[in-house]
């Protein structure tokens, strides 16, 4: 590839924002505004897990991103799709006799969220340089988290100082500006002279070549695993008032700040993958997260606790994010880049849906310590097993440097 033709990793950042928005509203909106219409915590995690749950269906559209349209076009498609569903979710009634509807509502949602993946997937592993893939990593979970933080903290300042339709309004306009860089970035075509049906057959052969590698295999399993699932932010804005902190606390916390810090933690955790390579900053990055998740868990739940242990989880998650990220960048190869992404990207998100439930059960159950501690211990244990495994496979040459 013509080096002019290389997208800037930093570009990235600007496309993820969308999709991080429209997962803000759902994730720190919803749940606070659920909490003061008689929702239970855990009714509001199963709500938040169906939406997560979404992100295990988007491989399905991987073979069309494929052979039919440019990335560009798929980019401008899925990114409608976001900020209508937005908009449609904005409108909606927040009741608990409505829960059904607003579950669906959720998962369509989250559905047009992660459909603008599939493009900006393919672009870093087609057309972003081999030796700034883990900056591209960075800037990629970057710009989920800040649009997801930016989408939250916005979205619920506006929806409580003014109404929850102003915010979707809002909300949507700034996707449509952010998304605006796409034209600054080369179209890439669709692989020409290849059908659907042609393309599924080749994409599952070159999927059970991948998965016959030792090392992709063990990505694969390792990504399904409960470590950095990063679930307890899904549900940070409805536990709240455990801590006792307000609104606008909540929307500045969770929202902004989570959104800067965890930027800030997905660029350092791209440095650290570019550096000491993917399996140091995957397998430290859990650590440190169940670290910090411990500590908040046995201070006293004091407003000041809330606001530093939330951040230093949003640090954390940027940070193990970005690693996610290069891990699945490193098991892909570039044939059938934009169906392979998503679909590995679906398995690394089924640990999102089962410890998001698992955390709002946790809670209702026992409280918000309980919830905490038990993550960080899971999250710890896995740590160690796989990093045994780990070792023992770089002792037998299973973990090459690059997949093909």
């Amino acid at each position: 590839m013509d080096t002019n033709k290389f997208t800037k990793p930093f570009y990235i950042f600007f496309l993820m924002l969308p999709s991080g928005i429209c997962q803000g509203f759902v994730y720190i909106v919803l749940p606070y505004l659920l909490t003061n219409n008689g929702f239970s915590v855990a009714e509001i995690a199963g709500i938040v897990a169906v939406g997560a749950s979404a992100s295990l269906f988007r491989f399905v559209l991987g073979p069309i991103v494929d052979v039919t349209l440019s990335l560009r076009k798929w980019f401008w498609l899925s990114l409608f799709a976001c900020i209508a569903t937005l908009l449609v979710l904005s409108i909606t009634p927040f009741t608990v006799k409505g829960a059904t509807l607003l579950t669906i509502l959720v998962f369509i949602s989250q559905m047009a969220c992660n459909i603008i993946l599939l493009p900006i997937g393919a672009i870093m592993a087609k057309s972003v340089e081999e030796s700034k893939k883990g900056k591209a990593s960075g800037w990629y979970q970057a710009g989920g988290l800040a649009g997801n933080g930016f989408g939250g903290g916005v979205g619920l300042w506006l929806a409580e100082h003014y109404s929850v339709t102003t915010s979707g309004i809002a909300l949507g306009a700034a996707c449509l500006a952010f998304g605006m860089v796409i034209l600054l970035i080369s179209d890439i075509p669709h692989i020409k002279g290849k059908a659907i049906l042609q393309e599924l057959k080749g994409l599952g052969k070159d999927v059970i070549t991948m998965i016959k590698i030792p090392a992709a295999l063990f990505v694969i399993v390792l990504i399904s695993m409960p470590i950095g699932t990063g679930a307890a932010s899904n549900l940070w804005s409805a536990l709240a008032k455990d801590w006792s902190v307000n609104a606008d606390t909540v929307a500045l916390v969770t929202g902004i700040l989570s959104g800067l810090i965890s930027a800030i933690g997905c660029i350092v955790g791209g440095v650290i993958v570019d550096r000491w390579g993917i399996w140091v900053g995957y397998l430290g990055g859990g650590v440190i997260c169940a670290l910090g998740t411990i500590i908040m868990a046995v201070l006293p739940m004091e407003p000041y606790v809330y606001v530093g242990g939330v951040l230093t989880y949003a640090f954390t998650m940027g940070m193990i994010y970005a690693a996610f990220t290069a891990v699945l960048l490193y098991a892909i190869g570039k044939k059938h880049a934009a169906t392979k992404f998503s679909l590995l990207g679906s398995f690394g998100n089924i640990s999102v849906v089962y410890m998001t439930t698992f955390n709002g059960w946790m809670h209702d159950k026992y409280n918000s310590k309980f919830m905490l501690s038990a993550e960080a211990i899971i999250g710890v244990v896995f740590v160690i097993i796989f990093f045994l495994i780990l070792k023992r496979m770089m002792y037998k040459n299973l973990i090459p440097a690059v997949i093909e």
